[in-house]
């Protein structure tokens, strides 16, 4: 199949996936690590950056953006960027030829679990609340749901450096940049539909958010509960996500909360659920 036969869709995951292959390169050093190191201040003092994720996230963000930018351009998409902070997807790529072509991307980072050798940390994946059910509202959203042709996440997985490698407390001159330790690096880059990542438990605490699935393999293989169920099935259960009581086996009511329960609420076999890999934890002291 020619890049011409390909569908709208099929086109621009192609066009990503290229795209990410560079990536990495664009923002680590040659041993792996960040190249952005702190922030400066008018009289040439390095500071370092904090380690925290919220903070790694964001300046990850606006490191790739000139990169991303550039992709939109040499593809023919203009860039939407979320109007608001709680706003999904975080950029809308719009066909600049086609209005009616857009794809929703998110960008994801999160980093490996030290603990659970194989496994990060996982991220949501967007709201399943009233854009999600609701497919042509506007509520928290760029542009309704139904619009977007596909549901992309450009993610990062990365190791974070051992806080006793860092001091934050510490000011640098510009000329000892290099010499300074990266609070991240060993970037992992990957390309996946959001629904071929999820899992089927919420990804954090009590706000409507689906989650994602931990194993690092299974996510750079786009490997997730659902991906042999389709995205069908996925749409059907986190619209329906702590909606439906059924009664259990010993007569009480609840909400199904399970990919399992969910199936057999439906009538359908649990055989093509694609069940998240066990954790293993390390003990102090052993790898």
């Amino acid at each position: 199949m020619t890049v011409n036969q390909l569908t709208e869709k099929e086109s621009f995951i192609a066009k990503l996936e290229e795209f990410v292959t560079g990536l990495k390169s664009y923002i680590s050093t040659e041993d792996g690590q960040w190249t952005v190191k702190g922030f400066i201040d008018i009289f040439k003092n390095v500071y370092t950056v904090s380690s925290d994720t919220k903070i790694v996230s964001k300046i990850l963000e606006i490191h790739l953006f000139p990169k991303i930018l550039e992709f939109a351009q040499v593809n023919g998409y203009k860039v939407v960027l979320a109007e608001h902070q709680n706003y999904y997807p975080d950029i809308s790529f719009v066909d600049g030829a086609d209005e009616s072509i857009k794809f929703a991307v998110d960008l994801k980072t999160t980093y490996r679990n030290q603990s659970y050798p194989g496994h990060c940390n996982g991220f949501t994946l967007g709201s399943h609340g009233e854009y999600f059910t609701n497919r042509e509202s506007r509520k928290n959203i760029q542009f309704p749901y139904k619009q977007y042709k596909g549901h992309f996440c450009l993610g990062i997985i990365y190791t974070r450096t051992a806080s006793d490698d860092i001091d934050e407390t510490k000011i640098y001159t510009i000329d000892k940049l290099k010499s300074i330790t990266s609070v991240v690096k060993d970037f992992q880059f990957f390309v996946c539909e959001k629904w071929e990542i999820a899992s089927d438990k919420s990804g954090s605490g009590n706000t409507a958010n689906i989650g994602s699935i931990d194993n690092i393999d299974d996510i750079l293989k786009c490997n997730g509960m659902f991906k042999n169920l389709g995205e069908i099935i996925f749409d059907d259960y986190w619209m329906n996500y702590g909606k439906i009581m059924i009664t259990d086996s010993k007569g009480k009511q609840k909400k199904i909360s399970t990919l399992k329960e969910f199936l057999t609420y439906r009538g359908k076999g649990h055989d093509l659920i694609n069940a998240k890999r066990s954790k293993r934890k390390v003990k102090p002291g052993k790898k």
